[in-house]
């Protein structure tokens, strides 16, 4: 029988993180030789000082999806004497984040930023969603999850990937190279893949000009997917339906920014996944993988250092 891993939950405590080491059958520690540390905050520092007082350290946690900020901060460039495993969150907060999406395709289309707005009764409009050519951005869990909540409108969704393996629900996947191909006539592009050097700003002037003046830009992944001031422009050409937009760049968007003005534009704080529902997700892939760090299992959401997510 293999011992309880010793895992650390730090630099804070939360019941939530320590009742799923527990729960998982790992024991608590605070100091000496670690199996495991799971990690609740951005502090690469702290982070980076952390595993190299711990050369023994088989597995780190990380509390968020998407590593960006991590990979930026340098914190997987040290090479670890005992081969340390890193684990995101990556595809525990999808369904929140695709339900959001969701929402904010069907605010875009249905005109609920101008209504919400308006001080008279108006024009009739609205565009429906069923049977409509939409494209996703990512294959990840986002994407799926989305696309699975997506079936009942009975859209044509293209993937658009790193690598052409077929995605459930969608009637075709491609490559990012052949991204271009799959704009025109989309009713609805979904931004939903890792933030990596190749993908900064992979919508700029040249892909929202290939988006028709009906179609809705949606990004529930990252701010620097999309080129700002090319979007700001495209909306107030009206070359774009809209774009709707939990996460931006800058991030927090600042008061009196353009995008707030626009009438074609909505803007949610970066709140698909809010404290609460990450807390209970979180807990979930905690658990899994200190039973499975206790199993010898292969752990769940390993991180690609090297791509970047």
């Amino acid at each position: 029988m293999r011992p309880s891993p010793r895992v650390m939950v730090a630099p804070g405590r939360p019941e939530y993180a320590l009742d799923a080491v527990v729960q998982g059958g790992g024991t608590l520690t605070t100091d000496g030789p670690l199996d495991g540390l799971v990690w609740t905050t951005f502090d690469p520092q702290a982070l980076l000082e952390t595993v190299a007082a711990h050369p023994e350290l088989r597995w780190a946690q990380l509390p968020m999806a998407g590593i960006d900020r991590v990979l930026d901060a340098g914190v997987f460039e040290r090479p670890h004497p005992s081969g340390l495993v890193w684990t995101s969150a990556k595809g525990s907060y999808a369904r929140p984040v695709a339900e959001h999406a969701l929402c904010l395709a069907l605010a875009g289309l249905r005109k609920l930023p101008e209504r919400a707005r308006a001080r008279s009764w108006g024009e009739r409009a609205g565009t429906t969603l069923f049977d409509a050519p939409v494209t996703v951005l990512g294959g990840g869990g986002i994407t799926q999850e989305l696309l699975a909540l997506l079936a009942p409108f009975n859209v044509q969704a293209t993937v658009v990937r790193r690598t052409a393996s077929p995605v459930a629900g969608a009637v075709r996947t491609v490559t990012t190279a052949e991204l271009h191909s799959t704009l025109p006539g989309a009713l609805v592009v979904f931004v939903a893949l890792a933030l990596t050097p190749e993908t900064v700003h992979i919508i700029s002037d040249e892909e929202l000009g290939l988006m028709g003046s009906n179609s809705w830009l949606v990004n529930v992944a990252r701010g620097r997917h999309v080129n700002t001031d090319a979007l700001v422009k495209a909306l107030s050409e009206s070359r774009l339906g809209g774009a709707a937009l939990d996460v931006t760049d800058p991030e927090p968007l600042p008061d009196g920014h353009r995008l707030w003005s626009l009438p074609n534009c909505l803007v949610t704080p970066h709140t698909a996944d809010s404290e609460e529902m990450i807390q209970a997700l979180l807990a979930v892939r905690i658990r899994e993988n200190v039973e499975r760090l206790a199993s010898g299992l292969p752990l769940v959401g390993v991180v690609d250092t090297a791509a970047g997510y």
